[in-house]
């Protein structure tokens, strides 16, 4: 395998990914902190603060001018939910020195950047510059604003909030104008330096390193040396469903301005058999995970009830969300449809191909992962916050294990939990 864990300090994790198949070395840091309504829209806003300058190069096109004379690097930041964690990312890509003439330490360079944005902010009397936080905050309340300009990513944001709502999955990742509003440069420098010495602390370093001792570069940066062990909080993303009261389904009806009518139905699972996730995951093929899938063939092709018709697993909360552009007036026959598709699924009605097919549709992309670097770290980020650590490998070979009576056994236990429809 060719990925390597260690502990730089408690709470502090550096990961490794050996690859000589890109031409670029990819560096990456995860500061990882239980989603909270009091602190989600200060993530989201630190994110875009922290991209804006360091103590050492104080402008965003300063910044620019240092990457582009290391032979284009790019930097990259964003917050990310996953599970109930709420995730700020950093990355920064260079090129590998071996296609370089002659060696001039980007490693290094790279390193030196991506912590001084992190850890070494632009701050003046105990607090971010004020034009930064000003001009973000006006950037991040457009960004929250026009959430509903994406009927479809909208519904399916409405859906989760609503499933979820008083529950921390619910809150949205870029949080809430009316908590913007409370932001200073002072609170939210306060916010950041308590953050600092609580969050999970992950860094990856992807590429080829042959030769060069890439963790003594990253344990021995200044930034990294200042930082404190700590017992991190955050939330592990248990593999075992949550168990929940089954209920009538809750439904959502909304009123909008809209040609398309977009259906979301969130699927919820109690069961508490072993390898849930990867049963899950393969149950969610068959039912909607593609061009051979229920919902696909049944929703879409055979009954002409919905332009688009598929569903998407989220592992961390173990829940399903089936989601379908409709007619508006095919509202109630596309649910009853889809009804019908889950109801087979618990009758077993589906085919010893219709799983082999589900399976190779989770192993061909599974197999993708380690083709971008990115995607490995991520993947290995989830492994991660997980409490049960999977590789790649061990991950196809459950996948494979996956039979048609752990199918049925799980599908009795997976049931409607939330219906959200927009319509006109």
């Amino acid at each position: 395998m060719n990925y390597v864990k260690t502990e730089i300090k408690k709470g502090i994790n550096l990961h490794n990914i050996n690859t000589s198949k890109f031409k670029t070395n990819l560096f990456a840091a995860f500061l990882a902190t239980p989603l909270t309504r009091e602190n989600v829209t200060k993530n989201a806003l630190l994110a875009a603060v922290l991209r804006r300058g360091t103590k050492n190069i104080k402008s965003q096109d300063l910044i620019s001018k240092k990457l582009e004379e290391m032979y284009g690097a790019s930097f990259d930041c964003g917050i990310e939910k996953t599970g109930d964690n709420h995730v700020i990312k950093f990355y920064l890509e260079t090129i590998n020195e071996n296609f370089l003439p002659e060696k001039e330490e980007l490693d290094k360079k790279s390193v030196e950047i991506l912590f001084d944005i992190i850890f070494n902010p632009l701050v003046q009397n105990e607090e971010f510059n004020e034009d930064y936080v000003e001009s973000e905050k006006k950037k991040l309340k457009q960004i929250i604003e026009s959430k509903i300009d994406n009927k479809r990513a909208y519904s399916f944001e409405r859906c989760i909030e609503e499933m979820f709502k008083d529950e921390p999955y619910g809150l949205y990742k870029f949080g809430y104008i009316e908590d913007l509003e409370k932001i200073t440069p002072k609170n939210l420098y306060e916010y950041y330096q308590e953050l600092l010495q609580k969050c999970k602390i992950d860094i990856f370093a992807s590429g080829d390193f042959e030769n060069k001792n890439i963790n003594e570069i990253i344990k021995n940066n200044s930034a990294i040396k200042k930082l404190k062990e700590r017992n991190p909080e955050y939330i592990i993303n248990k593999e075992k469903s949550e168990t929940k009261e089954i209920k009538e389904p809750k439904t959502i009806e909304e009123k909008m301005q809209v040609g398309q009518g977009n259906l979301v139905i969130g699927l919820s699972c109690n069961s508490k058999i072993e390898n849930l996730k990867f049963v899950m995951s393969v149950y969610n093929a068959i039912l909607g995970g593609g061009a051979n899938s229920k919902l696909f063939q049944n929703v879409r092709e055979k009954n002409s009830l919905a332009y688009t018709a598929g569903s998407t697993f989220r592992r961390q909360k173990n829940t399903i969300f089936i989601r379908c552009g409709i007619e508006i007036n095919n509202y109630n026959k596309a649910l009853e449809t889809i009804k019908e598709q889950i109801e087979d699924m618990r009758s077993g009605k589906f085919t010893e191909e219709d799983i082999e097919n589900a399976k190779k549709l989770i192993v061909s992309s599974v197999r993708g992962i380690n083709s971008e670097q990115d995607t490995e770290i991520t993947y290995y980020y989830g492994q991660e916050l997980s409490d049960n650590f999977t590789s790649i490998n061990e991950y196809i070979e459950k996948i494979e294990r996956v039979t048609k009576d752990k199918l049925v056994e799980v599908s009795k236990d997976i049931w409607i939990n939330t219906i959200y429809f927009l319509r006109d």
